[in-house]
């Protein structure tokens, strides 16, 4: 059976833990930046070599791009693995499930944001997050 985003999670962090994470994280989402930059700058040559492919051809930049999809699939894999869900990978916006007033929510964060200052319910995303202000977790 399918386990769906409603149910119990399998790590529930304080506000504490998760934005302990917070520098892994940020350094996890500027190696999948970089490496989709390198598989935008290197994805024409790539393609052009694999029509050629069936002839004995190839590129020099497919090494470059073969690395590139390692890293963004390692880094995706790590973050999964902390528990942390990936909402974006391009905003680089991520969701901790925390303990609210005796629910499960999630604590909202996105790539460049300093700490962890927004949350909201399970049911809702980013557009529905509320500051975090006064809340004690």
């Amino acid at each position: 059976m399918a386990k769906s985003d409603h149910d119990t999670p399998d790590r529930i962090f304080t506000l504490a833990e998760a934005n302990e994470l917070l520098p892994q994280l940020n350094q996890r989402f500027a190696t999948i930046r970089r490496a989709k930059s390198v598989i935008a700058s290197t994805k024409d040559e790539v393609s052009k070599a694999s029509s050629k492919a069936a002839w004995g051809g190839g590129s020099p930049v497919g090494a470059l791009y073969i690395r590139a999809l390692h890293e963004i699939s390692g880094s995706l894999q790590a973050i999964h693995e902390l528990g942390v869900v990936i909402k974006d990978v391009d905003l680089g916006l991520c969701d901790f499930p925390c303990k609210l007033e005796g629910r499960i929510v999630y604590l909202c964060w996105k790539f460049g944001e300093e700490e962890i200052q927004w949350w909201h319910e399970l049911s809702c995303g980013y557009k529905d997050r509320h500051p975090l202000d006064g809340l004690t977790l």
